[in-house]
């Protein structure tokens, strides 16, 4: 997902190339990953590839809002695959935060900068429900025509219902990774995205779950998920019937807002 001022190659093809690994799950300081949406470009983080910067300071001036920003510094990467390979190396736990929604990459010569950070909440989110049902309403809005999840091409779907049991299930997950600091499918007590929805009282006999962090608004997470294969599956899967999705805030976690939606199929 690139927008904004258009990237030399190399560039480009290093952003690709972390949206890439993000996207699968990842084998990271002996945790495994979760998939992520893509990074969106924000020329705002294209700072210089070399010398010292401080970076609050530049991105206060570049009127960027920063909550969050992490910066990785390369030397000697020749081109994009050798920064990448570097990157996997020493710094997948950067790239793998689910906290962080945009990213900038400057090159010269040998010399890489890539800046991931997480901007300020806009604001003028509604409650949890309003916004789960907006979010209901933009994933149908997807499933009435084709798209391409990945390697996998789906046809337009049946629109999903809104399901109260879902909903509490998701508002749920959602509250306790906001509160707990964490980003997973599995939950605080090791259940999964089908025992939450069974003790919410829905007889699944297919579940499917996405979570996001970071973004700020339904249409953000949306747009991520359809264009990270796995979750554009669940998106797009005509077996699914049901949805049930939240958010959740909490300023002193990493993220700062957490999403969930439950997909479903009665048994």
């Amino acid at each position: 997902m690139l927008t904004g001022t258009a990237l030399a190659s190399e560039e480009t093809q290093l952003i690709q190339s972390i949206n890439s690994y993000r996207s699968q799950a990842q084998a990271c300081a002996n945790v495994a990953s979760q998939e992520l949406p893509p990074l969106t470009f924000d020329p705002r983080l294209n700072l210089p590839a070399s010398g010292s910067v401080n970076l609050q300071q530049v991105l206060a001036r570049a009127s960027y809002p920063m909550v969050t920003v992490q910066a990785i510094t390369l030397s000697g990467p020749r081109d994009a695959q050798s920064a990448m390979k570097a990157v996997q190396e020493s710094f997948c736990q950067v790239v793998l935060d689910p906290q962080f929604v945009d990213i900038g990459v400057s090159r010269a010569d040998r010399d890489w900068r890539i800046v991931l950070a997480r901007p300020l909440q806009s604001g003028g989110l509604g409650n949890s429900q309003a916004e789960g049902q907006k979010m209901l309403g933009l994933i149908n809005a997807a499933r009435s025509v084709p798209h391409q999840c990945g390697d996998q091409t789906y046809a337009a779907a049946a629109p999903l219902s809104w399901n109260d049991s879902l909903s509490a299930a998701a508002e749920a997950h959602t509250r306790s990774m906001a509160n707990n600091n964490y980003f997973d499918h599995k939950g605080r007590n090791g259940g999964t995205p089908g025992d939450r929805a069974e003790l919410a009282g829905y007889p699944g006999q297919q579940i499917g779950e996405n979570i996001a962090a970071g973004q700020d608004s339904a249409r953000k997470v949306v747009e991520g998920w359809l264009a990270s294969p796995g979750h554009c599956t669940n998106l797009m899967n005509p077996a699914f019937r049901d949805l049930g999705a939240a958010y959740a805030t909490d300023p002193k976690s990493d993220a700062g807002i957490y999403w969930t939606a439950l997909f479903g199929v009665k048994q």
